[in-house]
C-alpha cells in the first residue's frame, strides 16, 4: 500500500491494533454495495466505520450515503486522511473509556 491513501489506511490499522478493535476491509465488488467505508470495525461492542482519503480528496455521493445512513442508525462514521487522523484516535479513545 504504497499510494497516499494506502499509507493512511496503514496508519488507522495501527490505531486499531493499538485499541484492539476487530475490523476489515469489506469487499464491494460483485456481491457488495458500492460506496461501504474502507474500514469497517467494532471496538467495545460499538460499530465504527472509516472512510480513508489523501490529501484533497473527498468522498463521493455514495460514500456519503453509506456514511449517513451509519450515523442514522448511530453508529460511529468518520472520514480520516493524514491531516485528522488524531481525531480517529480521540474517538477511540472516547469509546475505550482510555
Amino acid at each position: 500500500m504504497a499510494t497516499p491513501e494506502g499509507k493512511v489506511k496503514v496508519a488507522v490499522v495501527k490505531l486499531l491494533h493499538r485499541y484492539n478493535a476487530y475490523y476489515f476491509f469489506p469487499a464491494t465488488h460483485g456481491y457488495g454495495r458500492s460506496g461501504v467505508p474502507d474500514i469497517v470495525c467494532c471496538i467495545k461492542g460499538k460499530f465504527v466505520a472509516i472512510e480513508c482519503k489523501a490529501g484533497a480528496n473527498t468522498t463521493t455521493a455514495l460514500q456519503d450515503r453509506e456514511i449517513n445512513r451509519i450515523r442514522i442508525a448511530e453508529g460511529h462514521a468518520m472520514v480520516v486522511n493524514e491531516e485528522n487522523i488524531e481525531l480517529l484516535e480521540w474517538v477511540l479513545k472516547e469509546l475505550t473509556h482510555e
